[in-house]
Parts: C-alpha cells; sequence; structure tokens
C-alpha cells in the first residue's frame, strides 16, 4: 500500500458508469473525470516555514470532493487512486 508524505492524501475514486441512462457504451475519452472518493490514506500534514506541523483535516474514511485535474492517477491491484495535495479538495461529504 501506499503511505503519502507532508500534505498529501490518497483517495480511492469513483468508477464511472460504462454506460448512460439509455443504454449507450461511453468510449473512454468521453467519460468524466471522477470527482469523488474515499480517503484511504493521510500524510502527516503539511511543515509550516518555522517547522511547525500542520495536521491534515480529512481523515482515512472520510468521503470526499476534489478538484477535476487535481492529483497524480495511479493503478494498484485494480483499484484507482488519485495521490493529491490536501488543498486540492475542496470538500467532505457527509
Amino acid at each position: 500500500m501506499l503511505k503519502p508524505l507532508g500534505d498529501r492524501v490518497i483517495v480511492e475514486t469513483q468508477k464511472e458508469e460504462e454506460k448512460t441512462v439509455g443504454g449507450i457504451v461511453l468510449a473512454d475519452n468521453a467519460k468524466k473525470k471522477p470527482q469523488t472518493g474515499t480517503v484511504v490514506s493521510v500524510g502527516d500534514g503539511r511543515t509550516l516555514d518555522n517547522g511547525q506541523k500542520v495536521a491534515p483535516v480529512v481523515k482515512k474514511g472520510d468521503k470526499v470532493m476534489f478538484d477535476k485535474y487535481a492529483g497524480t492517477e495511479v493503478e494498484d491491484n485494480d483499484n484507482s487512486y488519485l495521490v493529491l495535495h490536501e488543498k486540492d479538495i475542496v470538500a467532505i461529504v457527509e
């Protein structure tokens, strides 16, 4: 498993549907990039210039919404993950 460093967060992205409501199969380039996912791992937090650590706001298990083109996509055991900075998370979905 991946362990994020600093203020990075690993999110398991939600898979997009292969078909539309009308049953049309979508090509890979026509699918929207997911913008929600579940936090699977969180780094130690951001370090300020004075050396003080700022603890992350999100925690493992939180469902989050993030910027559309944020982060780096990685695959592991047929699961899609996104490694992103905590600042790219725009909301926790309750």
